[in-house]
Parts: structure tokens; C-alpha cells; sequence
């Protein structure tokens, strides 16, 4: 990790998500010609429906450790 990114790292979780939404964002509106995925309706829609329910209740998410945990349990 960079130094000069540390404080992005004592965000919460809702304003980090938020934060790679912005730069998500910056990349997909620049006009570089970069590979932006081509999403259908209904998937942006999904991911809208998921960012929502997310904002609503952040402490509905699951970290990544956690998530790993779980995927390594349900294979034993």
C-alpha cells in the first residue's frame, strides 16, 4: 500500500465503496477508447438494486476475509 493512500483506508466501508464507484466512474465516462464492460439493462439494474440495499444496511455486507472463511468451510 502507498503512503499517500493510507487515509483512504480509515474510511468506512460505505464511503470506500462510494469512493470506488467514483473511480469507476472517472475511468468508464473517459473517452481513452479503454475496455468499459458492455452491461445489459438488467444487470446495471442488479447492480443498482445491490448498491441500494447495501447503503441501506452496510452492516449486511460480509468482508472479504469473511467471505473467503465461508468458501473454504463449504468445501471441507
Amino acid at each position: 500500500m502507498k503512503a499517500e493512500f493510507a487515509p483512504l483506508f480509515k474510511l468506512g466501508r460505505a464511503e470506500r465503496l462510494q469512493l470506488v464507484e467514483d473511480l469507476w466512474d472517472s475511468i468508464a465516462n473517459e473517452e481513452s477508447g479503454a475496455a468499459v464492460p458492455d452491461l445489459s439493462s438488467w444487470k446495471m439494474d442488479e447492480l443498482r438494486r445491490r448498491k441500494d440495499a447495501l447503503t441501506q444496511n452496510p452492516a449486511s455486507s460480509l468482508s472479504w476475509e469473511q467471505v473467503k472463511q465461508i468458501a473454504r468451510t463449504a468445501n471441507d
